[in-house]
């Protein structure tokens, strides 16, 4: 009979779970000497801004805020008046994961979700849903969300983003990108991040730095710049402007000049595909969604899942019964990939037998 470890292991429950990285550390170290300007008025941060601009080869706007939530729900509703609808992925973070925060600081944006294999939003159903009514009584579709890698650890191709970019024109529409894992968006495509933002007309981007390795901060890039104006005082209202912001916006700095910022992305994506290397191989198990960044979805038998808690494995299953997902980040190691691999196989061999 298996007993329950002591040791609760969550090294694979999510990429938030991981610590800050070195780079990211030493910055807020450095951050740290004498007095600087409040409320984002410091050099740290105007640093942090224009490197982000040479990241992206382009002038934008640049606000930084403490987490994904407000960086989506507020970005949102600078694109939108009440009135409007977004359209996102049934499995969208904005529809899932934000407590209807969206809705609450646009004044009542409807969602309006669409499916689409492997987390991406079909553009048919897309097109179906902007050009289903266009009386007064509907609300008018204004932006379409999308998730980069999305929440099924899949990624958009550059044609695909590309199609999308051609529908949000011919209906004069808006795109906003959840980019919570950005970089590992970046690093699987192997291309600039310009080439899948503001090229294919992505006009806000809310890049993650928390997953890849920061200890908190994400930064709202508005590539069309007419959308952010008094986006500042959006940030004051929702209790997002930092008063203390160089220790947001210090990593920043150190960890988009290091390289870290992809480094870590590929480390991550790496990690990942080790994982399900080495889980495929092993009989009952399938990996559910193709592994593109750096989750691996798993479909496995219930007494599988139990077991592996009971040896102390923390990880989540929001998809349905059976699956689970493995998220990996810049901190995994081989040798942790190996012990909860180990682990699968002893449960998975005792139960054949």
């Amino acid at each position: 009979m298996l007993q329950p470890s002591s040791e609760i292991k969550c090294d694979f429950a999510s990429d938030n779970y991981a610590g800050v990285c070195p780079e990211a550390m030493e910055a807020l170290h450095q951050a740290n000497h004498g007095f600087e300007f409040a409320y984002g008025n410091d050099h740290y941060t105007k640093k942090a801004s224009d490197k982000i601009r040479e990241v992206f080869e382009t002038n934008c706007d640049v606000y930084f805020v403490f987490n994904g939530t407000a960086a989506n729900s507020l970005a949102l509703a600078a694109m939108c008046q009440s009135y409007h609808s977004v359209i996102s992925h049934d499995l969208a973070h904005v529809e899932t994961d934000e407590c209807g925060a969206p809705q609450f600081f646009s004044n009542g944006t409807k969602l309006l979700t669409v499916p689409g294999d492997n987390g991406k939003v079909d553009v048919k159903e897309v097109e179906r849903t902007i050009t289903k009514r266009d009386d007064i009584h509907y609300p008018k579709p204004k932006v379409i969300s999308i998730t980069q890698s999305t929440e099924l650890g899949t990624v958009y191709s550059l044609s695909e983003l590309q199609e999308i970019h051609r529908i949000a024109h011919k209906h004069k529409m808006k795109i906003h990108m959840d980019g919570a894992r950005f970089a590992n968006a970046v690093a699987s495509l192997n291309v600039r991040p310009s080439e899948i933002t503001w090229r294919v007309n992505v006009d806000v981007l809310c890049f993650g730095g928390t997953k890849n390795g920061m200890p908190v901060g994400e930064a709202i890039v508005f590539f069309d710049r007419e959308l952010s104006q008094e986006f500042g005082y959006r940030c004051k209202q929702a209790g997002q402007l930092a008063s203390k912001m160089r220790f947001i916006s210090a990593p920043w700095i150190t960890m988009l000049e290091s390289g870290g910022w992809l480094k870590n992305a590929m480390a991550a994506n790496a990690a990942a595909q080790k994982l399900a290397a080495k889980l495929k191989s092993i009989q009952g198990i399938k990996i559910s969604s193709p592994v593109q960044a750096n989750a691996v979805f798993v479909e496995m038998p219930a007494t599988v899942i139990n077991h592996l808690r009971d040896k102390g494995w923390y990880f989540y299953q929001f998809i349905g019964e059976g699956s689970a997902r493995f998220m990996t980040s810049w901190a995994t190691t081989d040798e942790r990939i190996d012990e909860l691999v180990a682990d699968v196989h002893e449960i998975t061999a005792r139960a054949g037998g």
